[in-house]
């Protein structure tokens, strides 16, 4: 079985940093902005990066399809062809050279076409999740322990009436 912890996990945590971004940019001074586009831009990558390897797992492990390439452009070129992507591939392959356009570059036009292409990545990273997964992007709770640093996926039919409305399992 594949486990989505870190990609959900990147992927919520893209969604929140690009929505503040999105709630906080004409407010804060130039610096700060750029300091917080830096940030969202190693989101993606992280996102990018993790949301690929899933699915190269997913077509090696569940689709059992053999020979599956070992680059972002292939997976998404054979993800296509079995009909997992919800956006055309060329899209998708707009993602993958934004990616690498980001490791080189990351100048103010590089910078500002990554920010203006995430609500369309983000979108279509959820619809891939689902589609992968089975399940709905419904609520995606970190769980912090001990041993481990990655989330959980439960829906709200699935926690607590506490946790559904205070959002924690701590009662103090």
């Amino acid at each position: 079985m594949i486990s989505f912890d870190k990609f959900c996990l990147s992927l919520k945590r893209l969604e929140e940093l690009h929505e503040y971004r999105h709630r906080q940019d004409s407010y804060l001074a130039h610096h700060l902005q750029e300091a917080l586009a830096e940030s969202v831009i190693h989101r993606f990558k992280t996102c990018y990066d993790c949301l690929w390897k899933v699915l190269k797992r997913y077509l090696d492990e569940e689709l059992a399809v053999p020979n599956a390439p070992n680059s972002p452009k292939g997976v998404f070129r054979l993800a296509d062809h079995n009909n997992l992507l919800s956006s055309q591939i060329e899209q998708w392959i707009r993602y993958a050279n934004t990616r690498i356009a980001t490791s080189h570059d990351c100048d103010g036009e590089t910078v500002e076409a990554c920010i203006a292409l995430l609500s369309h990545f983000i979108d279509d990273a959820i619809g891939l999740y689902a589609t992968l997964s089975g399940m709905p992007w419904e609520y995606y709770e970190p769980s912090i322990s001990l041993r481990s640093n990655i989330g959980v996926f439960r829906s709200c039919s699935e926690r607590t009436s506490w946790e559904c409305q205070y959002g924690s399992t701590d009662r103090r």
